[in-house]
């Protein structure tokens, strides 16, 4: 953000309870907030804290393992408000920077600067319209969640036809669930395990029939993002880094 120019006063960093140095890094910086918590409360605490701490028509939640790109926030919001989208994430690439994202970030908005996924959304990066605090409420503050916070508020969204998008006039780099990578090994889980309690689900007041046909109209879905994005610009607006090449998802 430093590199592009994000206002950094218009920036609230919430340093959920690190003990790297990343709070004497932050001090150096002239952010608009810092809110430093004493341990790690969760997503849903600490989105809540930055959200509220700057209010505005527009707040952006994103996690801390990501790299941006030149007018990422101009496009992003602009892209919103011609949809008429109140919930809106940008287009990623996931995994290793073993690429030249700058450059990749450059030709990739000008191709796919047209190309949305309309209710499409994803929790690396939410850019998210006042009216919606006011209609759905903000995330729940609820640590034990661990993680599943966004699935809460997306079911929620859901609910209330509010609509969201994805789209390609906007890039990030996400390194890839940094944070949560680290906090199994403190728990002793393996990478593939789950780190949020199995038993989540039930705060989404659904069957198991009905979250097992949402689930598979979700997944149909975004196969037929992708294999239309692929068919027409050889891309599409979310991909993984595996091996040194792109593999669109």
């Amino acid at each position: 953000m430093v590199a592009h120019g994000t206002p950094l006063n218009r920036l609230v960093a919430v340093d959920n309870g690190s003990t790297d140095g990343t709070r004497e890094y932050l001090a150096t910086l002239p952010l608009g907030g810092r809110i430093q918590n004493t341990q790690n409360l969760g997503c849903g605490v600490a989105w809540n804290q930055g959200a509220l701490a700057l209010q505005s028509e527009w707040t952006i939640i994103m996690n801390n393992d990501v790299l941006v790109s030149p007018l990422w926030i101009e496009n992003l919001l602009s892209t919103a408000e011609k949809l008429g989208a109140k919930v809106i994430s940008p287009a990623l690439i996931e995994g290793p920077l073993d690429y030249d994202f700058n450059h990749f970030a450059a030709e990739a908005t000008q191709k796919m600067q047209g190309v949305h996924r309309l209710g499409g959304r994803h929790a690396v990066c939410l850019a998210i319209h006042e009216s919606v605090w006011m209609d759905v409420g903000y995330f729940q503050p609820v640590p034990k969640l661990l993680g599943f916070e966004d699935t809460l508020f997306f079911n929620e969204l859901s609910k209330s036809k509010i609509m969201t998008a994805m789209t390609g006039a906007s890039w990030l780099h996400h390194y890839g669930s940094i944070t949560q990578t680290a906090m199994k090994q403190e728990r002793g889980l393996n990478a593939k395990d789950g780190l949020a309690n199995r038993y989540n689900y039930k705060l989404l007041s659904q069957s198991w029939l009905e979250r097992k046909i949402n689930k598979l109209n979700r997944k149909a879905q975004e196969k037929m993002w992708r294999t239309n994005e692929v068919a027409q610009y050889d891309m599409s607006i979310h991909g993984l880094r595996e091996n040194g090449e792109f593999r669109w998802i």
